[in-house]
């Protein structure tokens, strides 16, 4: 099967659709972490707010770290952290710790 035709218009809404639909996925999926993901993906949620802030920047549009964190999150950081987050088991800090000596994380 041949890959369609696509317009960078189209592609442009499809990528949105899709962004949207991984925010939506980590919305309803609190209960993993961000350690696991960074360790598992070499991303997060926080990466993902820090990319949508800074492609608001290319866009002319000023966009605070807390405020982008906010549409990712869905609701304030520091809320998101008091009703979600967990203490990282040691063995996700020592592998968090081993990517980031060796360039893979953040």
């Amino acid at each position: 099967m041949s890959k369609p035709e696509i317009t960078p218009a189209q592609t442009e809404k499809l990528e949105a659709a899709a962004f949207r639909a991984l925010v939506a996925h980590l919305r309803a999926n609190p209960q993993v972490q961000n350690i696991d993901l960074m360790n598992l993906a070499g991303f997060c949620r926080n990466c993902l707010s820090r990319w949508y802030r800074e492609a608001a920047e290319a866009q002319g549009i000023a966009l605070s770290d807390p405020a982008a964190r906010e549409i990712i999150y869905g609701m304030p950081y520091k809320d998101w952290q008091a009703q979600h987050q967990k203490p990282a088991s040691p063995q996700a800090q020592a592998t968090f710790a081993a990517k980031q000596g060796s360039g893979e994380g953040h």
